[in-house]
């Protein structure tokens, strides 16, 4: 009897097997050789990200794939994951967020069912705060950066160059980052054919940061009313500069409010605790 347990288990293990191999052949053979390299992580869950958006995305809306594909672009991620795989990865989140919560719920004799939920919902929203971060990040990157870049386009349009000719001088002189990423694009994009209002705009889309809105709203007057791209670009540069030494002299005047509360929490109890242990020692001792 035991040996007939044995050998049917045996057999049912085989034809799982074979059906997970079955099902996973079905995935279409995914062609990455335009696309950005994965980050460690992501290569050790990518085949079951594949899995997952192959069988998944059928139930997805056009609509939410829509709006995932702008979050990501705007992320920078576009060129490394679709909005299919994007959903995958939230799926495995919540799955090995649940089965952390279950395995740590083993080892203390049992979790409440709230705790599980909870655990689910964080790691189905955990990709999304990721994806804001790294949206903030680039953005942010993106206007450091601005004020260089148009100092190099101010400095190669007034020596005689054209918009393509200073973007590429640019590109080539300017620190590395998403900023030279997007001017790549632009590049791209005028040698294609494309217009030069449009390759901006085409960029101000991509990135959605205002002083790059402002910029190519700047450029896109000074074309249609003929004036002059270095003076324009130079009165952008001005303007970016001192809007990010604004922005340097509101975050020092927030640091003050902002050391409040670790000063309040973790440093005065602390103080006090140290002042007043002598005097307590020396009030004790005389008793």
């Amino acid at each position: 009897m035991l040996n007939l347990i044995t050998i049917c288990f045996a057999i049912a293990l085989m034809f799982l097997i074979v059906s997970c191999v079955r099902i996973y052949r079905r995935v279409p053979v995914e062609n990455r050789e335009f696309m950005d390299p994965l980050s460690p992580g992501l290569k050790l869950i990518w085949p079951w990200v594949r899995l997952l958006a192959f069988y998944v995305s059928e139930n997805l809306s056009v609509d939410y794939l829509e709006r995932v594909s702008r979050k990501l672009q705007v992320s920078g991620l576009s060129y490394i994951m679709s909005a299919e795989q994007y959903f995958a990865i939230r799926i495995i989140s919540t799955l090995f967020s649940v089965g952390l919560m279950l395995l740590c719920g083993a080892m203390l004799d049992g979790v409440p069912t709230n705790y599980v939920v909870i655990a689910a919902i964080f790691g189905y929203y955990l990709p999304v705060i990721s994806l804001n971060d790294l949206r903030k990040k680039r953005q942010g990157l993106i206007v450091k950066a601005l004020p260089v870049y148009l100092d190099y386009l101010t400095m190669s349009i007034e020596a005689g160059l054209n918009m393509t000719g200073a973007l590429s001088q640019a590109v080539e002189r300017g620190p590395a980052g998403p900023l030279r990423i997007e001017f790549e694009k632009v590049i791209r994009d005028m040698r294609a054919g494309m217009s030069r209002a449009q390759s901006f705009r085409n960029m101000a889309d991509r990135v959605q940061v205002t002083e790059v809105n402002s910029l190519v709203s700047a450029l896109a007057q000074a074309e249609k009313t003929g004036a002059s791209l270095g003076q324009t670009l130079r009165i952008q540069s001005d303007q970016r500069r001192v809007e990010r030494f604004l922005r340097a002299e509101k975050k020092a005047l927030e640091a003050p409010v902002k050391l409040i509360f670790p000063l309040i929490v973790f440093i005065f109890p602390v103080t006090f605790m140290i002042l007043a242990f002598p005097i307590a020692m020396k009030f004790l001792y005389e008793l």
